[in-house]
């Protein structure tokens, strides 16, 4: 069962829904037994197909909020949870997607992820469209690294009064989904990349060119991608490259930060891990944080999105399978309705044989004995008649006694005449009963096939029942 980990672009608030489209994306493609078998950087049409996708959604387009769920589930709590986040959100709760954390915070509380639901229709149904029919969706938060105990690192990321930030570049990421953070005070910050673009070239131009006050605002600077977890919290910003130090200074307000950086995506993009970069005289140490493990802590994650109305049902029919199906659809139809029309049509035939065969086997009995009054079962009443016949001319049937008794005698064989103990008639058959130190050779039944005979042993009483072979 393979899987597939794709790393979300965030959205673009400045992009109307019509405008949206998906560039390239990272992935990396695992096997049943969890071994990487690609990596690399696609467009939707050309991820490669797996048993299970899981979308790592960005963090500046989610809302993560810790509160009290009413004693609610199924449909009634999805009705209930916009009156529960409206307070914290400028859009309409109505237009959000609520996602709910399955593990609950140590105080009862529950984790909720707010995004906006016609983007994530979007994703859900672009996926859907191009064949990925199993998704989960996680956020990005909950695949970053843990933060790092002062007691046990070697050196902590540490943002002093004056905004400088130190960091150990060779802390390795670890992620253990699920367990209670070291310090719900402590931050953990990751570089996730510049920012991607999720509008059309011509329509981001645009943009661009109807930024008010284009002389205050550097648009040549790079913005880069900034993913925030505070314990089970998270959040996300795109900011310059020049103002990271200063960014990270002021969110973390003097408490404990432990910095990544994205590396290892596909695509060779420059990477600022292991350096420290200026920015207005703030030096940023960062450690790397390799794709594979992010993708890794994705896979592990268990608060997944797609719940409610985007829960993930591959045996839903909807409305691009049923346009894939619809040819073998058709195809089934026609042969299935093909068949019918053939047995029916064959039917048909063989019922007409029948009754012409039944009607000249009629008229043959009419024929032969025309004082038959009632005609039930010609090919019986005909038998039957000429046993009649039969016996008014003094032959013997084929069933009399004598008839059977001859072609017994003729049947014995090696078999002696006074071996028999016993020979009695009844019912149109021969019941012969062996002395005991007489037993026939293999080959009686087939001289008495031979004779016009069948013969068996009774089972009960030992006897051989010999009829005629034509059961008469």
């Amino acid at each position: 069962m393979s899987t597939l980990i794709v790393l979300l672009p965030p959205r673009d608030p400045a992009v109307p829904s019509q405008e949206w489209q998906l560039p390239e994306m990272p992935f990396v493609l695992l096997d049943k037994s969890g071994r990487k078998e690609r990596t690399g950087r696609a467009a939707l049409a050309f991820l490669p197909r797996a048993s299970t996708t899981v979308l790592i959604v960005a963090a500046r387009d989610m809302l993560m909020l810790a509160t009290t769920l009413p004693p609610l589930k199924g449909p009634r709590l999805k009705q209930a949870l916009p009156n529960i986040v409206e307070d914290y959100l400028i859009q309409d709760a109505q237009t959000c997607h609520i996602a709910l954390d399955p593990q609950p915070l140590a105080d009862g509380r529950r984790m909720l992820a707010v995004i906006d639901r016609g983007w994530f229709r979007f994703i859900v149904e672009a996926f859907n469209a191009a064949g990925h029919r199993s998704l989960r969706a996680v956020p990005v938060t909950r695949c970053l690294p843990a933060p790092v105990a002062p007691e046990t690192a070697a050196e902590v990321a540490r943002v002093d009064g004056e905004g400088a930030v130190a960091g150990d570049a060779s802390q390795q990421a670890r992620q253990i989904d699920g367990a209670a953070p070291l310090d719900a005070g402590s931050l953990v910050a990751a570089v996730l990349g510049t920012v991607a673009q999720t509008a059309p070239a011509i329509l981001a131009d645009a943009l661009l060119a109807a930024t008010p006050e284009p002389a205050l605002v550097d648009n040549t600077e790079p913005r880069v991608e900034l993913a925030l977890a505070r314990g089970m919290h998270g959040e996300g910003l795109a900011v310059p490259l020049s103002a990271l130090g200063t960014t990270l200074a002021a969110l973390a307000g003097g408490a404990n930060v432990t910095v990544h950086e994205l590396t290892g995506l596909p695509g060779g993009e420059p990477t600022l891990a292991g350096e420290a970069v200026p920015a207005h005289g703030i030096h940023v140490g960062v450690a790397p944080l390799p794709f594979d493990v992010l993708a890794r802590n994705a896979l592990v994650c268990t608060f997944d999105l797609c719940q409610f109305e985007f829960e993930s049902r591959p045996w839903r029919l909807d409305r691009a399978t049923l346009r894939r199906l619809r040819l073998p659809i058709s195809l089934a139809a026609a042969a299935l309705l093909v068949a019918v029309i053939g047995a029916n049509v064959q039917w048909m035939m063989l019922a007409r044989e029948r009754d012409a065969l039944t009607a000249q086997m009629t008229e043959l009995l009419l024929n032969a004995f025309p004082k038959t009054t009632v005609v039930l079962d010609p090919p019986s009443q005909m038998t039957t008649q000429l046993e009649h016949l039969r016996v008014a001319a003094g032959e013997l049937s084929p069933s009399d006694y004598l008839s059977l008794a001859a072609r017994l005698d003729r049947s014995l064989g090696a078999v002696p005449v006074n071996g028999i103990a016993a020979l009695d008639y009844h019912d149109r058959r021969l019941d012969v009963t062996f002395k005991p130190d007489v037993k026939p050779d293999p080959a009686f039944a087939q001289r008495l096939a031979q004779n016009g005979l069948a013969g068996e042993i009774d089972t009960n009483t030992g006897k051989w029942v010999i009829r005629n072979g034509g059961g008469q």
